[in-house]
């Protein structure tokens, strides 16, 4: 199953929060990476802004856009606000429940127990393509 393996810290500073987790990182670097990162940047338009925001719940979560898209797609369909409805999916998945709970240090870690079977449920090794909590 694909996911992002690039560096954590170019993320954290794209979008200047720490997404992974705490980090002094931020601190020493304060501005965009990239050549002209130091420099000033133009306003964003909304597009972006929001664009930005979905990208940022994507990194967190540790999802692609397809997964993403689905987990959105269920999301409409249920009663309720489907943003809150969405962040709720997100969080029943497998991987998320297992860093909650406390058996992994960060996410990625979490998800890493799951896809390599170190997670049971009911005594039945997890699916990877569908590990949400039923």
């Amino acid at each position: 199953m694909a996911r992002y393996t690039g560096p954590k810290q170019r993320i954290s500073r794209r979008f200047g929060t720490p997404i992974y987790g705490p980090s002094k990182y931020l601190e020493r670097k304060a501005y965009p990476p990239g050549t002209h990162g130091p420099r000033s940047r133009r306003k964003h338009s909304d597009y972006a802004l929001g664009l930005m925001e979905k990208q940022k719940f994507r990194y967190y979560y540790g999802v692609l856009e397809k997964q993403f898209r689905a987990a959105y797609e269920k999301a409409k369909n249920m009663p309720g606000v489907t943003g809150e409805v969405m962040l709720q999916i997100l969080e029943t998945r497998l991987d998320s429940i297992i860093y909650h709970v406390g058996f992994a240090v960060t996410r990625r870690a979490a998800r890493q127990m799951v896809s390599h079977g170190h997670v049971k449920v009911n005594g039945t090794r997890v699916d990877v393509s569908s590990y949400a909590v039923k």
